[in-house]
């Protein structure tokens, strides 16, 4: 099996710093299923590419190993020296490590810039389904990740045209992407569409695919289709892993969770606890008159997508502590192929809400939504600090869980709390104990407002304090 990787980026050569492989050798590696081979047909200024050839020992891949299904011969006849599998994912860990933790030592500045890539695998099996095409199953999987893709099928046998297509394509895929994000993609997907692991595996692969999956896989379309396969559908590491990747707001029990939502039309369904959450916190800070916001805790990008669609908002920050959410709210928002006017509105900053950041001074308006309950309750004076003395804005808007409307909800059990990550959840009267307090330290007045369908006599699920500054 081949893997080619090219470029064009100026200067091409640059590649061989990326990948850590000198353009003018080439290396072999051996592996425990045969050896790898690296070198470059092409390495000049203008274009640049590197091979990667696997050489599999079809003996020693099967040597002192029971677990072929399809009987004795299938351990010898079989398409495994030949297709893109997992020992493809086990050669491009082992021979661009380096490059696949993002880490280069001697072009350490282009380790995150996005340079014009191709990727070519020759030949990966693709079984689309019983409900979609191969090539449409090349498009869901890389697709979403904004790759053009070309796919050339092969026959089973080019002197037997009679015999007819096999399930093995040429596959090409071009991005202006970095060269860890790319390697990170194949080695994920490439054992998707495989679906015969080579080796034993156990609960540390749920580990392997986190770790290379953790700044796009929790965000993909098709996630539970990949997790599965990736994982050879055993449910145990299969419910693991997605329960690690699904973001906080998916998981909650206080958002749209009935199975049967994506057959109901849209105008039929109630708005989700969530979009009430939003669109309250929006028109809270719409009516305070802010046009510099920031969105403290901001997640995945869902209110800031809200502020960038409304014209009465000049500045907008998202601040988070999450590396892997501000990559995600960066796609989601298309923050690249915004128009320059746009762009110039908005911008993604790193940072925990318990350290001051003179980057947070100076605005209208801040939002905290479902933020506070992720602290430890040590930590809330140094929140209050940063956010009400230091930053200061002059309308503060958060939401938080209400513990008192837990009940409502029968498939959470008695005495838990909404979220795993969650350090406390307020009754209302805590809440609004705590909040007068901070208004009245740091020189606020407070408003309270239910978020969410309110029950008689547990309120409603979400509780919101709107904080203006008095002398603002």
């Amino acid at each position: 099996m081949l893997l080619t990787i090219s470029t064009t980026h100026q200067s091409a050569t640059d590649l061989g710093y990326l990948l850590h492989k000198h353009p003018d050798r080439c290396q072999t590696f051996p592996l425990s299923f045969g050896k790898a081979h690296v070198f470059y047909p092409e390495a000049n200024e203008q274009a640049c590419a590197c091979c990667l050839l696997l050489d599999v020992d079809p003996v020693g891949l099967v040597r002192g190993k029971g677990n072929w299904k399809d009987g004795l011969l299938d351990q010898y006849v079989n398409d495994r020296p030949f297709v893109a599998s997992s020992l493809l994912s086990v050669a491009i860990s082992q021979v661009f490590g380096s490059a696949l933790s993002g880490k280069s030592k001697d072009r350490a500045e282009l380790v995150d810039v996005e340079i014009p890539l191709t990727a070519r695998i020759d030949v990966l099996p693709v079984r689309g389904g019983p409900n979609s095409s191969a090539t449409e199953m090349l498009e869901r999987m890389f697709g979403p990740l904004g790759y053009t893709i070309n796919a050339k099928r092969h026959p089973l046998d080019e002197e037997f045209p009679e015999w007819g297509e096999s399930p093995y394509y040429s596959v090409e895929l071009e991005q202006s992407t970095t060269i860890a994000r790319l390697l990170q993609h194949l080695y994920v997907l490439i054992p998707v569409f495989d679906g015969k692991k080579h080796y034993y595996f156990g609960a540390d692969e749920v580990e392997k695919l986190l770790s290379k999956g953790e700044s796009w896989l929790g965000d993909h379309p098709e996630r539970a289709t990949i997790t599965r396969r990736y994982l050879s559908k055993r449910q145990s590491l299969v419910r693991q892993a997605l329960a690690r990747l699904v973001e906080e707001e998916a998981t909650a029990p206080d958002d749209e969770q009935a199975t049967d939502e994506a057959s109901t039309p849209q105008a039929e369904r109630e708005l989700s606890l969530h979009e009430q959450r939003l669109g309250a916190v929006m028109a809270a800070i719409r009516s305070s008159g802010a046009k510099r916001v920031v969105d403290l805790g901001c997640g995945e990008g869902k209110l800031l997508r809200e502020l960038l669609a409304d014209s009465q908002f000049t500045e907008i920050l998202g601040m988070d502590v999450s590396v892997r959410s501000l990559e995600i709210a960066h796609r989601r928002l298309k923050l690249d192929r915004l128009p320059e006017r746009q762009r110039e509105r908005i911008r993604l900053v790193h940072g925990a809400l318990t350290y001051r950041d003179e980057r947070l001074a100076n605005f209208d308006a801040a939002a905290v939504v479902e933020v506070i309950e992720h602290l430890d309750p040590p930590r809330l004076a140094a929140f209050e600090r940063v956010v009400f003395q230091h930053a200061k804005p002059r309308t503060v808007v958060l939401t938080t869980p209400n513990r008192e409307y837990n009940v409502v909800w029968e498939s959470l059990p008695v005495g838990e709390m909404r979220h795993s990550d969650h350090r406390f959840e307020w009754t209302r009267a805590e809440f609004e104990e705590w909040a007068g307090g901070v208004a009245e330290r740091f020189g606020y007045r407070v408003r309270y407002l239910p978020v969410g369908p309110e029950e008689a006599e547990v309120g409603a699920p979400s509780q919101m304090a709107v904080f203006e500054l008095q002398n603002g």
